[in-house]
């Protein structure tokens, strides 16, 4: 099943962080015209329990469906053990090409390679199988990850503006072994480390776990009553932080920003209720993953190569509440941040239909 690089390549499939429409379309024309057999492919991510992972299935799901691919999932249960196992038994069959998001950093290398050894494709998601250069020797095709540093700062950074750059700030992190999650961590440090009347009173793991999260915010309130604000790592524990916020009748003091921008939680940021998310685009990620695993599949691994960068960034904005109201320019909304307007319906519409890509 030989495809020459000219015959498949009409356009890139990625065109710097961007996907490129006629590439796309040559590749399912190709795939149908040339009657090619149906792919088998085994995907992952660390846990379906949290809502931007079970997102993310259903836009890899979709896209399968498009390109004529069957994906097996091995779900990592939020805990890097259990998917280790998964993964192990993952490894033990045959794919097109496998696709995957670890739980934690250097727990799933053995397989993965063996996997690689073995001619099947392989795309890290999100987080990192292995530390950079690493990655690259092991031979993983490419990894599409968003900036989570930018997404934290963000997020962080408007935390302390409705601060009024002082008072306590707590941090609910993710799995600590998660690199997205450290680079979380790590953008709430640089912005905090900015501001000399900042406290940062807590700041320990909550493993993505909602219940995790309500506990320690709970926790860090009876302790600091006059707590002024709190981030999570994902939109997941940031709302179920902001539900114990509001329990103890604090809904007025302690400001809450979480990261993800999935739809409950730019509604929340709409109302009020939180400060701010920023876009991890779970339907880029796992979407971008099944095109290149299928373009892998049916091009060959050293075409692929060829076409696909070893990484690709998948960007996403910070959505707040604020709406750009200038008065002066009313006459002349294209002067204004979004027009005026509140992005966050067409950002929901957008998210609910997988159109962000």
């Amino acid at each position: 099943m030989s495809v020459s690089r000219r015959d498949f390549l009409k356009g890139s499939l990625f065109t710097g962080a961007g996907l490129a429409l006629p590439g796309l379309l040559s590749l399912i024309e190709l795939r149908r015209a040339k009657g090619q057999a149906s792919l088998r492919a085994a995907m992952s991510s660390a846990g379906l329990a949290g809502t931007w992972n079970a997102q993310g299935q259903q836009a890899a799901l979709r896209w399968g469906e498009l390109l004529g691919v069957e994906i097996v999932w091995f779900d990592g249960e939020f805990d890097p053990a259990i998917q280790r196992g998964k993964i192990d038994q993952m490894a033990t069959d045959t794919w097109d090409f496998v696709a995957m998001q670890p739980g934690a950093i250097g727990t799933l290398v053995e397989p993965v390679q063996a996997m690689i050894d073995a001619g099947i494709p392989v795309v890290d998601m999100d987080t990192l199988i292995a530390p950079l250069d690493q990655l690259q020797s092991m031979g993983v095709l490419t990894f599409i990850a968003p900036n989570n540093v930018f997404m934290s700062e963000s997020v962080v950074a408007k935390l302390v503006e409705k601060m009024g750059g002082a008072g306590k700030i707590a941090h609910i992190g993710g799995a600590p072994g998660h690199t997205g999650a450290q680079a979380r961590g790590q953008g709430f440090l640089n912005v905090v480390g900015r501001f000399p009347d900042v406290e940062v009173v807590d700041d320990q793991p909550a493993d993505w776990d909602v219940a995790k999260a309500a506990g320690l915010a709970e926790a860090v309130l009876n302790r600091h009553p006059d707590l002024k604000a709190i981030f999570a790592d994902n939109d997941d524990m940031a709302l179920a932080a902001r539900q114990v916020v509001e329990n103890a009748g604090l809904g007025d003091q302690v400001f809450v920003g979480g990261v993800d921008a999935m739809s409950p939680a730019i509604q929340a940021v709409a109302d009020g209720r939180l400060v701010g998310t920023a876009r991890n685009s779970a339907t880029r990620i796992h979407g971008w993953a099944v095109i290149a695993g299928v373009m892998a599949a049916t091009m060959g691994m050293e075409a692929a190569r060829a076409a696909i960068p070893p990484f690709v960034l998948a960007d996403g904005p910070a959505i707040f509440g604020d709406i750009d109201t200038n008065p002066a320019l009313a006459a002349e909304p294209w002067k204004l941040n979004n027009y005026g307007l509140s992005p966050a319906a067409g950002l929901i519409w957008a998210q609910d239909e997988m159109l962000q890509f």
